[in-house]
């Protein structure tokens, strides 16, 4: 298949090594002209991904127009918060799937959402998964889950193209669960980095990902998807891998609040994106609109928006009234 990535972070240079590896036509298009240049040039992302280099069969272009003549499917790479200026630029693409996760701060849309307001006749999708950038650029071995908008074969057409012997591709019918599996779990990688920095124990992180993943369940539910997604690679596996993987921005960035940073002073000293940071405002947003429950959620909210102090904010948790695990309708509240 011909393939257009839009943006050349790390994800974005990963995913296209990928798909070239395997043998597809592939076009890598930086947001940047003079990042296209040096891409082109060295044949490395030395800012995102250095030592690993780019195969002559991958395309770099700044020429977005040009690269989206002959795309099948287009690829979108950027931030959540960039999604709509960028589908803006896409003309009227057939097939766009994003590899984003967040919701978008004012609408609390997610990625597909966004996607299809702005590109009302194409078909939208999301790919997602615990994957890390680099690994996927090496060759470990990994799975991810797709979802898209449209019944029928065009899901399993794209999951055919994406797996090979070194990427396992999933496919499921619940792109609103697979969306905010994919979203939520930067948050909690967010909490789990604070008990890092604040050289908490296996314990601690144990507790807070099985209540995590509890609390992740009821927020999908209440917004529509299923719960048994969250059980799956885009809920469960990715939560896990963002919460303990020593390359997780997210979690490092947790790790620097536990250890006493201000989260402005982390954020302006940054050059890549902490998708949790401005998807936690959209889901506190959310949940206090839809009167949803999540503790855990709004606590993460209060160390980014109100300077509580992590220590804080775990008491609190500690310290709500107590529950039963196990919920009784009509009697427990998780």
């Amino acid at each position: 298949m011909n393939f257009v990535v839009v943006g050349a972070g790390a994800w974005g240079t990963a995913f296209a090594l990928h798909l070239a590896r395997g043998g597809h036509a592939v076009t890598l298009v930086p947001r940047r002209a003079e990042q296209a240049r040096v891409l082109a040039a060295t044949r490395e992302n030395s800012d995102y991904l250095p030592g690993i280099a780019l195969p002559n069969s991958m395309g770099v272009s700044a020429d977005l127009v040009g690269a989206l003549g002959a795309a099948e499917v287009v690829l979108l790479a950027c931030p959540a918060q960039a999604l709509r200026e960028t589908c803006g630029r896409l003309g009227a693409p057939r097939l766009v799937v994003s590899l984003a996760k967040g919701l978008e701060l004012g609408t609390h849309l997610r990625p597909s959402e966004v996607m299809a307001s702005v590109l009302p006749g194409a078909v939208v999708g999301a790919l997602t998964g615990p994957t890390n950038a680099r690994g996927v650029a090496q060759g470990d071995p990994s799975a991810m889950v797709l979802a898209t908008s449209a019944a029928g074969g065009v899901a399993q057409e794209l999951q055919a193209a994406m797996s090979g012997s070194t990427l396992r591709v999933y496919t499921s019918d619940d792109l609103a669960g697979v969306e905010i599996g994919g979203c939520l779990k930067n948050i909690y990688a967010i909490a789990a980095g604070c008990c890092d920095g604040l050289r908490l124990g296996d314990n601690t992180k144990a507790a807070l990902l099985t209540r995590a993943l509890t609390e992740m369940v009821r927020v999908g539910e209440a917004l529509g998807a299923r719960a048994e997604t969250f059980y799956g690679l885009s809920g469960f596996g990715d939560l896990v891998a963002t919460c303990y993987g020593g390359w997780s921005r997210n979690r490092e960035f947790g790790q620097r609040l536990g250890e006493g940073h201000a989260a402005a002073e982390l954020i302006a000293n940054r050059r890549t994106v902490v998708e949790g940071h401005k998807t936690t405002a959209s889901f506190a947003e959310l949940c206090a609109e839809r009167k949803i429950d999540a503790p855990i959620l709004s606590e993460v909210h209060a160390i980014l928006s109100a300077g509580k102090k992590p220590a804080a904010a775990l008491a609190a948790l500690m310290t709500r009234g107590l529950k039963s695990e196990t919920k009784r309708p009509g009697v427990d509240e998780l």
